[in-house]
């Protein structure tokens, strides 16, 4: 008897598992202009990530194009879109700039398509926005460099209120309002390259806060040296016929100058902030003093209120 031993064939067939790839972390930020931040946007590949401005964009420019791409259309001319182009991790920079003079400087980090932490944020929207009020807080130090990561990011958590208050001194708030303004109503003085324009004037607590711009109208290289707040008038003198003219320099308490080198037709934005005496004589005037470095012994004098006007118009500005 031949016996068949019925030997049972089992066929292994490979099986792609795939797993689930955990669902992505979207965040949706509100941030206020800061000229001086770098903020970090996080992008993933797969993924665009939009930049909302405040106001029309006027250039975008990009460090690696082989790398990151960013669009921006003039029929969505306040939106720029941004993503990686590459699956590898990928870092560099971004500069939006609007049509009035504002710009803002982002880091892009894509960590590739790589296992994606469930904790790691992709940024899908980043919406910029002007500031709305004076916020009553600590100046920071006004000689500290631009840095970067959360640090330099204050950030209003979508869902909460938008007039919530957010850590910006008073002097940030007049220096970004300054830099808005596209054509200020400039001043011409003889014999001078510069040109001068005073903006905002507002009264902080005991303090005075005055914005300004300087304009290089000559075809020369000029440097402006920081700006100072003169009280001047006349005494009487005693025994001698006529007056005696007399002048202090006010406290500075800080102040912000986006340049003080200027090419020819260059513009500098600026704002003061200064310690108001209480009272003066009736006549004692109050100055704003702008320099030129090569010429500190003949300043521009712009006259300035005493009190500051409550609706913050800018001063008539006096020859000096």
């Amino acid at each position: 008897m031949r016996c068949r031993w019925i030997l049972p064939l089992t066929v292994l067939i490979p099986l792609s598992v795939n797993a689930a790839e955990a669902p992505v972390k979207a965040r949706v930020e509100t941030l206020l202009i800061d000229p001086a931040a770098i903020t970090p946007l996080h992008l993933r590949p797969g993924f665009i990530s939009t930049i909302r401005m405040p106001e029309e964009v006027n250039s975008v420019a990009l460090g690696s194009r082989a790398e990151f791409s960013a669009d921006h259309s003039e029929g969505e001319p306040r939106y720029v879109y941004v993503k990686p182009i590459t699956k590898e991790p990928a870092q560099s920079n971004l500069i939006v700039a609007t049509k009035s003079g504002l710009h803002v400087t982002l880091e892009l980090i894509s960590d590739g398509d790589k296992d994606q932490s469930p904790d790691l944020a992709v940024d899908f929207l980043l919406e910029y926005d002007l500031p709305h009020s004076f916020l009553i807080s600590g100046n920071p130090d006004s000689d500290s460099a631009a840095t970067s990561g959360a640090e330099a990011r204050p950030r209003i958590v979508e869902g909460t209120n938008r007039g919530a208050t957010l850590p910006r001194s008073e002097l940030d708030e007049e220096y970004a309002i300054e830099m808005r303004i596209n054509a200020p109503a400039w001043s011409h003085w003889d014999g001078e390259q510069i040109e001068t324009s005073v903006g905002d004037i507002r009264q902080l607590g005991n303090r005075t806060a005055v914005s300004f711009s300087i304009l290089n109208s000559s075809d020369r290289p000029v440097e402006i040296v920081p700006p100072q707040i003169q009280i001047a008038g006349r005494k009487q003198k005693k025994k001698k016929k006529g007056a005696a003219v007399i002048s202090d320099q006010l406290e500075i308490r800080d102040y912000r100058l986006s340049a003080t080198r200027l090419g020819a037709g260059e513009r500098a934005d600026g704002v003061v902030v200064f310690d108001r005496p209480n009272f003066k004589q009736s006549t004692e005037k109050l100055f704003l003093q702008i320099a030129q470095a090569d010429q500190v012994d003949r300043p521009i004098l712009i006259r300035l209120p005493f009190t500051p006007p409550l609706s913050g118009n800018p001063a008539k500005e006096d020859q000096r």
